[in-house]
């Protein structure tokens, strides 16, 4: 029977002892536990496995401790077929989620990032940094140490080709002939060679090239229109700082003119400062 009180303390061990009375000519008599789990009553001798698995059903699903989970006490649906929900076998991420009850399919959270849908049939990584985790499901290639992904940082979900190429952004991304398809570099001058995800415009003789305009212009005429541009910031520079110079010339001149005039005319008439003065003088004496 083991210790009485150290098994008064262990409710697994406490449920499976068995008490026993009577000895000697009156035999024995054997008395087995009557035991109230989740307001489910268990009679008989119980296992710990058992106990175990009757404390596991009461909690709610998705919420049971990790023992619940253990083998020996419920049997993992995942491991069966992935349990029938969504899963992506290169990053051996999966929506299923094993249960003390069976499973569940429910989109996962990976290194941070959301994956969202149905958890069966898609998961779509969803969010900032979701082209971290497998190219966020986008199309991707390589070519030439040049790459192109569909998958954008600046959009929170979906696929979008890049400029130069066309397709659904999840599968397929192809590039477009923009020669071909007279996209660009159509002026007379142009040669036009198309290249992986964009193409290359080469003007003929000594002319340049200009995307913005898709045009060629000749350099020498873009160095003469360079030395104009400078040359006429130089002259309304020049401009600027001769009408500032004259207008301080006009205020100054002004300035020194009106106080000549206000000296020559105090020598020939009393300003009125100085008859009050000539005044008062008078009416002392």
């Amino acid at each position: 029977m083991g210790n009485p009180e150290a098994d008064e303390d262990n409710p697994f061990l406490k449920a499976e002892q068995e008490a026993q009375v009577g000895h000697d000519s009156r035999g024995d008599v054997t008395i087995l536990p009557t035991l109230v789990i989740n307001n489910r009553q268990y009679r008989g001798k119980l296992d710990k496995g058992a106990v175990l698995k009757a404390i596991c059903s009461g909690f709610q699903e998705k919420t049971e401790p990790p023992v619940c989970l253990s083998d020996g006490i419920e049997t993992n649906e995942c491991l069966t077929n992935n349990g029938g929900c969504w899963t992506n076998p290169k990053t051996n991420v999966t929506a299923c989620k094993d249960t003390f009850r069976g499973r569940v399919c429910e989109c996962p959270l990976v290194q941070g990032v959301q994956f969202q849908g149905d958890g069966y049939n898609n998961c779509e990584a969803v969010g900032p940094g979701r082209c971290k985790i497998e190219n966020g499901g986008c199309w991707q290639s390589t070519q030439d140490g040049n790459t192109f992904s569909a998958c954008l940082d600046t959009e929170l979900k979906g696929c979008q080709c890049p400029n130069g190429f066309r397709g659904d952004g999840i599968q397929n991304c192809d590039d477009v002939d923009e020669c071909k398809e007279k996209l660009a570099c159509q002026c007379q001058e142009c040669t036009c060679k198309n290249k992986w995800g964009g193409y290359d415009c080469q003007c003929q003789g000594d002319l340049l090239y200009i995307k913005e305009q898709d045009t060629c212009i000749s350099k020498k005429a873009s160095a003469s229109k360079v030395s104009w541009t400078v040359a006429l910031i130089v002259l309304a520079g020049l401009a600027v700082a001769g009408i500032a110079g004259y207008a301080v010339y006009k205020y100054r001149l002004r300035s020194y003119m009106d106080s000549e005039i206000r000296a020559i005319m105090a020598q020939y008439m009393p300003l009125d400062s100085q008859s009050d003065v000539h005044q008062h003088l008078n009416e002392d004496v």
